[in-house]
């Protein structure tokens, strides 16, 4: 409900649309705070919370649009029609953005009680014919990977959390087995360090120590140490910074090597990827993707 006397209340309430930066870094509360105030998108040492101390040192609470969205059914229909779409302590309807290789990506809102797998087979289509589902991000590209053996659970924060990862923005991204994890964990690495704000030295440095040695992995110059050290560096991001973007940063890294060290080794070992794909020739230089 927007504008004046709502309801017959006397309440009024107006929305102002500022224009972001840009910054990735603006999704954290307190960036998102510093930008709307003319400052870079750093994020600010807590204690004090927005709920405290927030836009101009005043009072603030910072909501997604999604959870505003949902506040005008709710004070409709109650509490308990919400709570129904979804599993326990999940309820209401979520969008899902479902993207990778798909045959028909898209924006879908579904309850949570909603599986991963009819998300993607019976909502995007499934992978592309003669294709198997190589791992699924459920999240968002900061959250682990899971496996196709791991997709027969409900859509839902906590049973995602169960399975080892995190719904997040419930932005999935499904990668068939032409994917090679290595090439897209130093993917993903590249956004991560050229979206770091640059305020906390583990994921400054760090990001960029992770995107150079997967970009020597991949590039067929690695060395089977380098496997090792990029869970060391990742360890020492994870949960070393003022806000959680280092432990997304590190995310990609930790995650591949967990699930798919072999390829790492492979493309060592073979200074090749050695993922078959429709896409290349089994010999074009790993670089190359």
């Amino acid at each position: 409900y927007v504008g004046k006397n709502i309801l017959g209340t006397g309440f009024d309430c107006d929305i102002v649309i500022h224009r972001g930066a840009g910054a990735y870094e603006a999704g954290e509360e307190t960036a998102l705070i510093e930008s709307l105030e003319g400052k870079r998108a750093q994020p600010r040492i807590k204690p004090p919370f927005p709920a405290l101390s927030g836009l101009y040192n005043c009072p603030t609470a910072v909501n997604n649009v999604e959870t505003l969205c949902n506040l005008p059914p709710i004070l409709i229909n109650g509490a308990e029609w919400f709570q129904a779409m979804g599993p326990d302590k999940n309820g209401g309807p979520k969008l899902f953005c479902v993207s990778g290789h798909v045959k028909k990506p898209g924006v879908y809102e579904a309850a949570m009680k909603t599986t991963l797998r009819q998300l993607i087979y019976d909502y995007a289509g499934g992978p592309f014919d003669g294709r198997k589902i190589k791992a699924v991000i459920p999240g968002g590209s900061s959250v682990p990977v899971l496996l196709d053996d791991q997709l027969n659970i409900p859509a839902s924060f906590d049973d995602v959390a169960k399975a080892g990862s995190m719904l997040g923005s419930a932005g999935i991204i499904v990668m068939d087995d032409t994917t090679c994890m290595v090439w897209a964990a130093k993917n993903l690495l590249y956004f991560y360090k050229h979206e770091s704000c640059g305020k906390c030295t583990p994921c400054r440095e760090g990001g960029d120590w992770l995107y150079k040695i997967l970009t020597r992995i991949e590039a067929g110059e690695g060395e089977m140490r380098d496997i090792d050290l990029l869970v060391s560096i990742g360890n020492n991001i994870a949960g070393k910074t003022l806000c959680a973007f280092g432990d997304a940063a590190a995310t990609p890294a930790l995650t591949t090597v967990k699930h798919f060290r072999a390829e790492f080794e492979a493309h060592i070992r073979e200074g090749r990827c050695t993922v078959p794909s429709p896409w290349r020739a089994a010999k074009t230089p790993v670089g190359a993707h």
